[in-house]
């Protein structure tokens, strides 16, 4: 055994998992388990120390090291694990140190509000080659009531441009087409560098690497958007138009109990500024069901929303308290009412899908190819591949039919 990794949650953490494997792996290790754990809600505590436990009866041999959002704010419960060597906090995953000076030390958890820079990982593709996600901004500076990861990443912090854009182009030079810029709160990119915004970053990237072919946003807060930004997606074809946005919910009570910083008609009327702009836009949303104190009414708005914003890919979280949260002291909805309505997002986040896909038959996309015979449109959506395409190439190709959840090119 060499040095394997589970990653759990976010792109910010598969880009992390990457970038610790080179680091362990450049450093000599071997029997290295690394398991990178998300805390974005309870459930997901629950299933990385299950895998750990799972993964330690299949590996007794190799030495467990923990880390990431979980490891920094549920210490106590990894801690307890006998099956954990070690538990390292999110401000020292990056350190290439940790990997060549051993110590003696079983947990280093450092305090995530320090104003230290963090380490950058370094500017090279994750195995496939072909699609590259770059950690550009890290913490938040926002306070939900829902959630912990705050505590976990500490507050906003951005790369410079002139440093991302050195690492776009290693990951160009090395063979990547496709960079996605992820980050903890992306839209907030830059407010600690005196001014700088997501949008200039975005330009700067397209202007200075014109070698690289697509450029991608993980997850944003769409009421952060600079007006940069949203220009850029009506001027610049090499940025994908494809938005996967931080909504939570479609009741305006229940967004401003939960602190969130939009309302339900500015979700309405983002999505519609960037399909003015850039018409084959395709949106994807977080949305959480059942937050507390959540009303059948206030749900179906959720419900809702899917249509007026025109989503097509949902990602579902039946809520699940996180001790310590505000909304944790809040009045919870029964479980099972929880578990339906993540039942019913998730049924009409299938539906929406299916329907995008039926808007496809007949379009001719530039397509992505990935391994496995999968490739992207520009909307990120998944297309099954002729037969004799290699990954990593860019092919033009009309869509023919689909199955519901990949289409299927002529």
């Amino acid at each position: 055994m060499g040095v394997e990794v589970l990653s759990f949650g976010c792109r910010l953490n598969a880009a992390e998992s990457e970038a610790m494997r080179r680091q362990a792996e450049g450093a000599g290790r071997t029997g290295l388990l690394l398991v990178n754990t998300c805390a974005v809600t309870a459930e997901a505590g629950r299933q990385a120390r299950k895998a750990i436990r799972a993964a330690a009866r299949a590996n007794p041999a190799a030495r467990v090291v923990v880390t990431g959002c979980g490891a920094q704010v549920e210490t106590d419960a990894y801690a307890a694990m006998p099956e954990v060597a070690e538990i390292l906090g999110n401000r020292r995953k990056l350190d290439p140190g940790i990997w060549t000076d051993p110590s003696p030390e079983r947990v280093r958890i450092d305090d995530v509000m320090a104003p230290e820079a963090d380490p950058l990982p370094d500017a090279t593709p994750m195995r496939a080659r072909t699609r590259a996600f770059l950690p550009v901004q890290n913490g938040c500076d926002h306070r939900c009531t829902f959630c912990v990861i705050p505590f976990g990443r500490g507050n906003s912090r951005s790369v410079p441009v002139a440093a991302v854009v050195a690492q776009v182009r290693a990951l160009v030079e090395a063979g990547t087409r496709e960079v996605v810029l992820t980050g903890v709160d992306l839209t907030a990119y830059g407010r600690d560098l005196g001014g700088s915004t997501l949008g200039a970053l975005v330009r700067a990237i397209l202007r200075e690497v014109p070698a690289l072919d697509r450029l991608r946003l993980s997850s944003i807060d769409s009421v952060e958007a600079d007006p940069e930004l949203v220009a850029a997606f009506g001027e610049e074809a090499r940025l994908m138009p494809h938005l996967h946005l931080s909504l939570q919910a479609g009741d305006d009570l229940i967004l401003k109990r939960m602190k969130r910083r939009h309302g339900r008609d500015d979700a309405i009327r983002f999505c519609a500024e960037i399909r003015a702009l850039r018409p084959d836009a395709v949106f994807g949303a977080d949305l959480i069901a059942g937050f507390p104190t959540e009303t059948e009414a206030q749900f179906a708005r959720s419900l809702d929303l899917v249509e007026e914003c025109g989503l097509a890919q949902l990602h579902v979280f039946p809520y699940s308290p996180r001790p310590g949260t505000p909304a944790a002291r809040m009045p919870q909805v029964a479980p099972a009412a929880i578990r339906e309505r993540a039942a019913r997002l998730r049924e009409a986040g299938a539906a929406a899908f299916a329907r995008r896909l039926d808007r496809e038959i007949g379009e001719t996309h530039r397509v992505l190819a990935e391994r496995g015979g999968i490739g992207r449109t520009e909307g990120f959506l998944p297309v099954r591949l002729p037969e004799g395409v290699e990954a990593g190439t860019l092919v033009d190709l009309r869509i023919a039919s689909h199955d519901g959840r990949v289409l299927q090119a002529a």
